[in-house]
C-alpha cells in the first residue's frame, strides 16, 4: 500500500493506495502544534479502523505546503511505517516542463495537481485548486507548465466578514435562489458564492486568451462543490486530484510509469 498525504494550510488529505486504486481516504485539520507521535497514532488508528493493516504500507508519498509540519510527517512515516518519505519538489518528473520562473516558489500541491490532470487529459488544462487560496495553473497542450493565478479562497472571504464586522453573521456556504438577497443570510451567500463564480469565470476567460488555445478547465479542492454547479466554465470536477497525482509521482519516481 502507498500512503499519500496532502498537508494544506487548513487540512491534511490523505488516502492509501493498492495497485493504482484509492482504497480510502481521510481529511484532517492541520495542527502544526501536534508532534510525530500524535500523527502517528492518529494515522495508525484511523487505517485500522477502515480495515488496513499499517505494516502494509510499502510506501510515502508527501506534499506539504506547511514547512513547519514537513519534518514532523518525514519522522512520523520512519517511526510509525519504517518508511522514508518522498517529499515533492520541482526535482521530480513530473512529465511537465516547468516553465515558472522559479520553480521553487510553486506550491507542491499545484505541482502535483498539474501533473495528475495533464497524465489524464494530455490537453491543454487550467486547473482550479479551491483550497484555503484558489489557485489557478495554466498547462499547454505540449504539456508546458505556464504559470498561474493565486487569490483569497471562498472560506477566508467568508470568515472576514465575520471577523471584520460588527453585525454580519456566519452563515451556510450554499447558493441563494436569487442573487438578489431578501434578507443578511441570502445576501451574503449570494456575495460569496455568486461573487467567487464571477471572479473565477473571470480568470479563466482571460487565461484561454492568453493561451489561445481552447483549455478544459478541472476544479478540485475541498471548496470546488460549491462553485463548481454556479460557474459557465468549469467542465469536471476532480476531488481526489492531488492525492493521484501523488500516486502517479510516487511510481513515476520508482519507474513503474
Amino acid at each position: 500500500m502507498l500512503l499519500a498525504i496532502d498537508i494544506g494550510n487548513s487540512t491534511i488529505v490523505w488516502g492509501v493506495f493498492e495497485n493504482q486504486t484509492l482504497k480510502g481516504h481521510w481529511r484532517l485539520a492541520s495542527d502544526s502544534s501536534k508532534t510525530s507521535d500524535e500523527y502517528g497514532v492518529l494515522f495508525q488508528s484511523l487505517l485500522q479502523a477502515a480495515g488496513f493493516e499499517p505494516d502494509l504500507v510499502t510506501g510515502v508519498i508527501l506534499s506539504s505546503v506547511v514547512p513547519a509540519l514537513t519534518p514532523t510527517f518525514e519522522q512520523m512515516a520512519e517511526a510509525y511505517f519504517h518508511r522514508r518519505v518522498l517529499v515533492v519538489s520541482p526535482d521530480l518528473d513530473t512529465g511537465l516542463r516547468l516553465c515558472y520562473t522559479n520553480p521553487r516558489e510553486l506550491g507542491s500541491d499545484r505541482l502535483v495537481n498539474a501533473a495528475a490532470a495533464y497524465n489524464r487529459y494530455k490537453a491543454a488544462l487550467i486547473i482550479i485548486d479551491f483550497g484555503t487560496a484558489t489557485t489557478f495553473c495554466a498547462i499547454t497542450q505540449s504539456g508546458e507548465y505556464l504559470g498561474g493565478v493565486i487569490a483569497p479562497g471562498l472560506g477566508i472571504a467568508a470568515d472576514a466578514l465575520v471577523s471584520r464586522t460588527a453585525q454580519l453573521p456566519k452563515v451556510d456556504l450554499v447558493a441563494p435562489k436569487t442573487v438578489i438577497g431578501r434578507d443578511t443570510a441570502s445576501s451574503i451567500q449570494a456575495g460569496l458564492i455568486f461573487g467567487y463564480t464571477g471572479l473565477v469565470d473571470e480568470i479563466v476567460s482571460r487565461m484561454q486568451a492568453e493561451l489561445g488555445q481552447p483549455a478544459m478547465v478541472i476544479a478540485t479542492g475541498g471548496l470546488a462543490s460549491f462553485i463548481a454547479p454556479e460557474s459557465r466554465t468549469i467542465r469536471e470536477v476532480r476531488p481526489f486530484l492531488t492525492l493521484e497525482g501523488l500516486e502517479l509521482l510516487y511510481r513515476r519516481t520508482r519507474g513503474d510509469d
